[in-house]
């Protein structure tokens, strides 16, 4: 019995863990300890979170029923209970099961994980389209439609402001406006670099010499940070993305401002080089 109680605490503590690891989670951004997946802010995230939680329980199980049989085998056919060990060979119905079971398993995992897939690489049409270049070790960000283009770089730790996180604020965030399909093209111009937004249940690699294609749709306000994910060098672990969620309205007047400074340098440049 004391083994019993072992394996009632072990469980009960895991549990437990597995309840609170949500509660670790903080909004767009990492936590201490966290456990599990950051809130999800797209409709693929929440996706994600599903197949996740499906497979978790499946998998549970099974280590359950393992358990169970590892279990009665110890104690049904132990050698002081059967000293005489079984001559049985083989089990023509049970090896059916244990065959059959394990194919029905697979494919119960294999048909909402091609659903997911179809619709991550099911790209709607675009209500925006930004450019996300990686370079050695900054991220390059352009509007085509707007033509806004612009470096965003990590701030370093003597820079930061209360309440903006170590390693992922950046000085120009990635705003885009919520509830809109973000179509989101990602190159390289030096080495492999992957733009990752847990969040948003995105992670693509940036190839050099290749354009691949990814897209969110945000469906909270905020600020989402991620963090390149591919080794990509000295700096690697320096190279944070920010996207600020917005209203429709307040992205128009973002917009407008940055067209507005962008003509201002552009105007400012000009001039000094006419003197």
């Amino acid at each position: 019995m004391a083994i019993f109680g072992r394996f009632r605490t072990v469980f009960g503590a895991a549990g437990l863990v597995a309840l609170c690891g949500a509660a670790y989670a903080k909004e767009g951004q990492p936590a201490p300890w966290q456990l599990g997946f950051q809130p999800a802010a797209s409709p693929i995230m929440e996706q994600i979170h599903a197949f996740h939680t499906y497979v978790t329980i499946i998998i549970t199980v099974i280590a359950l029923f393992v358990l169970g049989l590892l279990v009665y085998v110890m104690a049904r056919f132990n050698e002081k209970r059967h000293p005489e060990p079984t001559r049985t060979t083989h089990n023509t119905p049970l090896e059916i099961a244990w065959t059959v079971v394990p194919v029905l398993i697979l494919v119960a995992i294999a048909i909402p994980s091609f659903r997911l897939l179809f619709a991550q690489y099911d790209f709607p049409k675009p209500d925006l389209t930004i450019t996300a270049t990686g370079n050695q070790w900054y991220w390059t960000y352009e509007y085509p439609d707007q033509g806004i283009t612009f470096d965003s770089i990590m701030v370093p730790e003597a820079d930061l402001k209360e309440g903006q996180p170590r390693l992922l604020t950046v000085d120009r965030e990635v705003v885009v406006p919520m509830n809109k399909n973000v179509i989101v093209g990602l190159k390289s111009n030096d080495v492999i670099h992957d733009w990752a937004l847990p969040a948003f249940g995105v992670k693509l690699d940036a190839v050099p010499g290749r354009l691949q294609t990814t897209w969110f749709r945000a469906e909270r306000e905020g600020v989402f940070y991620g963090q390149c994910s591919e080794l990509c060098g000295r700096n690697h672990a320096f190279m944070p993305i920010a996207v600020r969620v917005v209203s429709e309205a307040e992205f128009a007047d973002w917009l407008a401002k940055t067209k507005a400074s962008a003509s201002r340098n552009d105007g400012s440049k000009l001039a000094a080089a006419h003197e």
